[in-house]
């Protein structure tokens, strides 16, 4: 149940009313009338602009508008409607309508929030894609995180997700890979690596070339590059796919689709999804213009095929093939969003890492033009994550050679720890991460004041039933709610009410860490009320000779408790019943 939906219906029906009674003219477009919390919880518990957006094109004042419409809402849960400002109408409901939302997300239980407000709509959500040259890094983490965060809130809302990874095995990067790995193979034959400039130096190589002596033994030594480069590419890229599998696992994501560039070539898909382009004129030879600012001194112009991205939203056009015939990197990129058009998906997101912010455009432009325009692409893009120790940068990884691993944060501040803070800032603000702060126990570390709250709300259900009250949903929900009256507490159930709203927002503009700040906000008023509860008996969950009024109070609790918990769910993050 979304209240605020509800209720935008209640005001859309009262306007039919007034357009049936010749108080406004046909054919209004109601589309940007919106029913929302005021900016002032002093002024209503809901605020509509109806009479704001109205006014103009049914030629009426705001207020006089508003004062007609008013007078229509006569819907029982609206207990007044006022005026304020230039024709913004106020609405204060009946304390039942807060108390009948504690019932109905107890009855609902996990399930309250979700909805159908994707219907359907497939969606692919591609993120991580690291390089498979090595362990994941920090910066990984939070791409990984907010990518798995959406795609579960896009779940929630009703959409059809497909969690995809696009392993980037097809270029220069993978043969640097191989030989990397070669040379760990020799060290694991008794030679001494020789660990050049430009390969990869960390020792998570190590077991790869040992793994390599056991298959081959000695037998590739002072062979060739020729003779084994391609099959140690395989084989170190596998190796390096369980490392990155296995970090996802230990972050709790999982993937259901891996795609490999690599499978693009040689099976005339590229050539395909060029062709396709080239049939709507978008393919042509051409020179590009020389680089703004200072020409870098390898500059020659060279007549290449380029793929016309400026008709559709880019800043120049692309190069898709280098003058001596090989495909540039948007090429096989171009080919692989046409196959997920192919696959039929309604929608695209990509989640790329900062440094792609000049990749957005031209990916755009490619997907909308393979597409005649009907399926979006979204690209999302993830700043960088700054760690810290106790206010001091954390230092680089040995192991890994030049970053920190995605284990090496796991590890030390957990999985659900690591998940949550990586979604309190917006995925294209910069986060900074330090150990200490992220564990520490007091309110300005978030996740443990969510937790908090989670366990607080397990505390008093466990408390009531050592009590012999029953705390069961059945007996809640047969609970008087009126007991619910105090405006602390149907404060609380109006937060509760807000629930299903924001999910519907964020999953909108695709803002996971909206969930994130909600959970604390909803944390903050529940801690509020326990304090309160210490100066004032009337506000404790358990009211002594009375387990009919503690049922209701803990109803309250309850409501709380699931909103916390789908909320948390969608973080990916484990609800907690008790804080050690």
């Amino acid at each position: 149940m979304n209240l605020f939906t509800d209720l935008r219906g209640v005001v859309l029906d009262a306007l039919d009313q007034m357009t049936q009674a010749g108080e406004l003219p046909a054919g209004l477009d109601y589309a940007n009338v919106a029913v929302e919390p005021p900016r002032d919880p002093a002024h209503g518990d809901l605020a509509t602009n109806a009479a704001m957006v109205l006014a103009k094109p049914a030629a009426m004042k705001p207020r006089e508008l508003a004062e007609k419409l008013a007078a229509r809402l006569t819907d029982p849960r609206i207990e007044k409607a006022e005026i304020a400002g230039p024709g913004f109408l106020n609405l204060r409901l009946s304390p039942s309508v807060w108390q009948d939302i504690v019932a109905t997300a107890i009855r609902a239980g996990n399930d309250f929030g979700r909805s159908t407000f994707g219907q359907g709509e497939r969606v692919n959500v591609e993120f991580v894609s690291a390089n498979p040259t090595g362990p994941m890094h920090v910066g990984h983490v939070r791409g990984a995180v907010f990518g798995d965060a959406l795609a579960n809130l896009l779940a929630f809302s009703g959409h059809d997700v497909t969690r995809e990874y696009y392993i980037n095995d097809g270029g220069a990067q993978v043969d640097v890979l191989a030989r990397s790995a070669y040379e760990r193979y020799r060290e694991a034959n008794g030679l001494a690596p020789e660990i050049r400039e430009g390969l990869y130096p960390g020792d998570y190589l190590i077991p790869v070339g040992e793994a390599l002596r056991e298959k081959y033994g000695g037998s590739l030594l002072d062979r060739p590059e020729s003779d084994w480069l391609d099959e140690i590419r395989d084989f170190a890229t596998e190796a390096m796919m369980q490392v990155i599998r296995a970090d996802l696992a230990a972050l709790g994501v999982r993937m259901d689709v891996y795609s490999s560039e690599k499978a693009l070539y040689g099976t005339g898909r590229i050539e395909a999804a060029i062709a396709r382009l080239d049939s709507l004129g978008l393919i042509y030879r051409g020179v590009l213009e020389p680089p703004k600012g200072k020409l870098p001194e390898d500059w020659e112009a060279r007549e290449q095929l380029l793929f016309r991205s400026s008709a559709h939203g880019d800043d120049v056009d692309r190069p898709i093939q280098k003058s001596d015939g090989a495909w540039t990197y948007f090429a096989p990129d171009i080919a692989y969003h046409w196959d997920k058009i192919d696959r039929g998906f309604d929608q695209l997101i990509d989640v790329f890492g900062a440094d792609h912010g000049g990749y957005v455009k031209r990916m755009k432009a490619a997907v909308r033009a393979l597409s005649d325009g009907r399926v979006p692409l979204d690209i999302k893009l993830v700043q960088l994550v700054r760690l810290y120790r106790n206010g001091e940068p954390f230092k680089m990884s040995k192991r890994a050679g030049t970053f920190v691993t995605l284990r090496d944060v796991v590890q030390e501040a957990g999985a659900d720890v690591t998940r949550f803070i990586m979604l309190t800032r917006k995925n294209d603000a910069a986060l900074d991460f330090d150990f200490a702060r992220v564990l520490e126990q007091s309110r300005d570390n978030p996740v443990w004041y969510v937790q908090y709250a989670s366990a607080r709300v397990h505390s008093v259900l466990r408390r009531a039933a050592e009590a012999g009250i029953d705390v069961s949903d059945d007996a809640l929900l047969s609970a008087d709610l009126t007991a619910i009256s105090h405006q602390a507490e149907l404060d609380l159930a109006r937060k509760v009410a807000e629930w299903p709203r924001l999910v519907e927002i964020a999953a909108r503009a695709h803002e996971p860490h909206r969930v994130a700040f909600f959970l604390y906000d909803i944390a903050s008023d529940l801690h509020s009320l326990w304090n309160r509860g210490n100066d004032d008996p009337s506000l404790r969950f358990l009211q002594d000779g009375s387990a009919a009024t503690s049922q209701a109070k803990i109803a309250l609790v309850r409501a709380v408790g699931v909103v916390i918990s789908s909320g948390l769910a969608i973080l990916g993050v484990t609800p907690v019943e008790e804080m050690r």
